[in-house]
């Protein structure tokens, strides 16, 4: 299902690159603006900087005159209201209307959301000839989201609605990373026991552990390790460090 992210009329350039960031964050690249207030807001400074990385997206969204534009190829359109119309669409939350979708019969083969001015929001008009207008569930009492963090909201919904991860990384690609990790080496017994003889000896000579009332101490730091799952890279590190924490003692010792 294509989807697309509209904003109507934005105007701070730092927003378009928020919204960027957050739509490749959930694997989301295609975004059109409608009548933003500067016509070269995709090459702002700002707009880049706020975009942190993102401007592939920035790059292949474009700049339209007309809503009707935007939604072209679209055949599910989202509004985003927090105020209730009387007179248009229902009002949900967003994961409350996506699993609505899952219903659909034929589902639709594009789903737009669209996003109003910074101060004013969407006009009636807009969300009006939209099939529903979604609301972020906010505080009563201070409800005003800023537009790139409730693109993100919708877009990490729209993301889980679609299967997570496994909708765009594919399912190929998320047993390939199970499977890495599966099959990560382990340090094995003795590793770990040369490991916690080093830092126990360490932990002494630094003066941390006192070996006539070693309390708890070595048998917490085993079980830290154990839960750790330790590659015999990451036990040499560790050794590395004790080593290090008893080298500087004994120099100190010397000064």
């Amino acid at each position: 299902m294509k989807t697309r992210f509209v904003l109507i009329e934005t105007s701070h350039a730092g927003n378009v690159g928020g919204v960027a960031r957050a739509m490749k964050v959930m694997g989301f690249d295609d975004l059109v603006l409608v009548r933003p207030r500067f016509d070269n807001v995709l090459r702002r400074e700002e707009t880049l900087q706020r975009s942190s990385g993102a401007q592939d997206v920035l790059k292949n969204a474009r700049v339209v005159q007309t809503l009707e534009e935007a939604l072209t190829d679209m055949t599910h359109w989202c509004a985003t209201a927090m105020t209730p119309r009387d007179f248009g669409p229902p009002t949900r939350t967003p994961r409350e209307h996506f699993e609505t979708l899952k219903a659909e019969e034929p589902q639709p083969k594009g789903i737009a959301f669209l996003f109003g001015s910074e101060r004013f929001g969407m006009t009636n008009e807009d969300v009006y000839r939209c099939h529903v207008a979604l609301s972020i569930p906010t505080n009563p009492n201070f409800g005003s989201l800023n537009l790139a963090s409730a693109a993100q909201v919708i877009a990490y919904e729209w993301r889980l609605r679609l299967g997570g991860a496994t909708s765009y990384l594919g399912a190929d690609a998320m047993k390939s990373t199970a499977a890495d990790q599966a099959s990560r080496e382990l340090a094995d017994g003795p590793a770990i026991a040369g490991l916690l003889a080093h830092w126990e000896a360490s932990l002494v000579e630094i003066g941390f552990l006192d070996p006539l009332a070693p309390k708890k101490l070595m048998p917490r730091l085993q079980q830290l390790f154990n839960r750790a799952h330790l590659s015999p890279e990451e036990v040499h590190i560790l050794r590395g460090v004790a080593k290090h924490m008893a080298l500087k003692r004994a120099s100190k010792e010397l000064d």
